[in-house]
């Protein structure tokens, strides 16, 4: 009887040995068609052209545009808040009269203050959107979020002291910082390799757009000496909200978002509105390179979580998305958002400073135009290095100029800060929305660039804080000499950016995540030749099929 028992169960381990090694069979011809149509779909990426992906995508190209739309409001707010420190009814409404019987100055304290507030908003809508996009999706968490923006409005609209509008920036802030990486998230996510750097660059033009429209308001509200000449900029916020919930209430979700649910045939639906006229090879094989993408992932083991994003080869990849998106504002880029007002403080008129400040917003946009014909020919770390140089040695010309107190050095330093503004937009100001969207895992991307994002507000709250100190005639009163300082940390970003800062330039995710794991050298990451389905195994169940075999 032992026998037979001992021979039942014999015969249930082979039975068992067979059904493991049949279900590794069956997973591994699964493996090799994903490979396979993987492989067809990533080599497609790689051939399309400019042209032919504008006429393949021009639905994507349009989604992207509509979600980018969002970072307007931000812009918006950030420059009027800034610029309303140089607003004469601003200032009597909210400031303080200045010994001597000047006029009237908001303290440094306060402008720093509610320039900082948006700023601490956006890092609880940075850790908000992390979660929530994570969970719900990215079209959801629009609009949630564009719907809490419409009500938020208000408080500053009625604003009748200097306190409650800080508690509007600050509350205003949150939803801010859903966009700031939701629009980046989900550009990067929707378009082939090909776009993807135009269209993540292309948030930095909405941002442009929103400060121009904000410098445009105030100068032609400027000859109103009452309340309205400052609530009717805050009230013309309530324009962008509701058509944007409209039509992004059309939108299709992101394919990545659907298949790392695994939702598969949602992500086919969603991949099918992205195309024009797609068949259902097309739709296949690049399902199979999102999934090919995930399992890669997987196997070198990136996770879904804040935590995730500080382990292994994690870490690299999140120091290079937070530090180059410090750099955007470590590099003296703060001097432009204070334009108007550090104008001013230089001595110009205040009606001067507002036209040279539109000309500043102006220059940004046509700068974000010039960057996607530089990318078209140049690496990311190429312009970033380049772009970095010119920034140092512009200014070193502000500090220069300023050093000459008459009117045409003052003239000299407004027409410096131009020039910075022109070479910032086609460089470090746009390049780093690429950037930042593409170094990080896909199963990462939405932790990472919210943590970068972090890492920018950080570091421009410390602008808000030093800045005004700098330009405030009241405080240190440095005026353009506030340009040496700009120029000493741009000089160290440069430095960092030689030596850490990797090339993405074409690659596929799949690729960068073979490169990041392979620990390749940030100076090698362009000429390393890579084929993503001979360097590494597809999947660890390949691996226990041999085994048992």
């Amino acid at each position: 009887m032992a026998e037979d028992r001992i021979s039942q169960h014999e015969d249930e381990r082979i039975n068992l040995e067979d059904s493991v090694v049949h279900t590794l069979a069956k997973s591994n011809r699964k493996v090799a068609i994903l490979s396979s149509e993987a492989k067809l779909a990533t080599e497609a990426e790689h051939k399309l052209s400019f042209r032919e992906a504008i006429k393949r995508y021009p639905k994507a190209i349009g989604w992207s545009i509509l979600f980018s739309t969002a970072i307007i409001m931000e812009g918006y707010d950030i420059v009027l808040v800034s610029a309303f420190f140089a607003y004469p009814s601003f200032q009597k409404k909210f400031g303080q009269p200045v010994k001597g019987g000047t006029g009237y100055q908001v303290t440094a304290p306060w402008q720093s203050g509610l320039s900082n507030g948006a700023r601490v908003g956006e890092i609880i809508g940075l850790f908000i959107n992390g979660l929530l996009a994570e969970a719900f999706g990215m079209k959801k968490t629009m609009i949630g979020t564009l719907i809490v923006l419409c009500g938020l409005i208000f408080i500053s609209f009625f604003a009748q002291n200097i306190q409650t509008l800080l508690a509007a920036e600050i509350l205003m802030g949150i939803p801010w910082g859903v966009f700031q990486t939701l629009t980046t998230s989900y550009a990067a996510e929707v378009c082939p390799v090909t776009l993807r750097g135009y269209l993540t660059t292309y948030v930095n033009m909405m941002w442009g757009v929103g400060q121009l429209l904000a410098s445009g308001v105030l100068r032609g509200l400027l000859s109103r000496t009452d309340e309205w000449s400052y609530r009717i900029p805050f009230a013309l916020q309530w324009i962008w909200p509701v058509p944007l919930v409209v039509g992004i209430a059309f939108a299709p979700e992101s394919p990545w978002w659907l298949m790392r649910k695994e939702r598969y045939e949602e992500a086919r639906e969603s991949l099918r509105r992205l195309t024009t006229a797609p068949s259902d090879a097309e739709l296949d094989n690049t399902i199979a390179m999102l999934r090919h993408s995930d399992e890669i992932e997987k196997e070198i083991s990136a996770g879904t979580s804040f935590l995730d994003c500080f382990k292994g080869i994690n870490l690299r990849r999140t120091e290079i998305a937070c530090v180059a998106w410090v750099i955007q504002a470590a590099c003296g880029a703060s001097l432009m958002g204070y334009s108007a007002y550090f104008f001013e403080q230089a001595g110009l008129p205040t009606t001067i400073a507002f036209d040279f400040s539109m000309a500043l917003y102006s220059v940004a946009i046509v700068g974000v135009f010039i960057s996607w014909w530089v990318m078209t020919y140049l690496g990311r770390r190429t312009i970033y290095i380049g772009g970095l140089s010119i920034l140092f040695l512009v200014l070193l010309g502000v500090g220069f100029s300023s050093l000459a107190d008459n009117k045409s050095a003052k003239y000299a330093t407004g027409s410096l800060l131009l020039v910075f503004t022109l070479f910032y937009d086609i460089t470090v100001g746009s390049v780093c929305y690429s950037i930042v969207a593409e170094i990080p895992s896909t199963r990462l991307r939405t932790k990472t660039i919210v943590l970068a994002r972090i890492a920018y507000n950080i570091q421009g709250t410390i602008n808000g804080v030093i800045t005004p100190d700098m330009i405030n005639p009241t405080y240190w009163n440095w005026r353009g000499k506030a340009g040496f300082f700009w120029a000493g940390l741009c000089f160290v970003c440069l430095i960092w950016t030689y030596f850490r800062l990797p090339e993405p330039k074409g690659r596929t995710y799949a690729e960068l995540d073979i490169l990041f794991e392979q620990g390749v050298s940030a100076r090698k990451f362009g000429s390393t030749k890579l084929d993503i389905f001979e360097d590494v195994p597809t999947l660890k169940v390949l691996e226990k099929a041999e085994d048992v075999n």
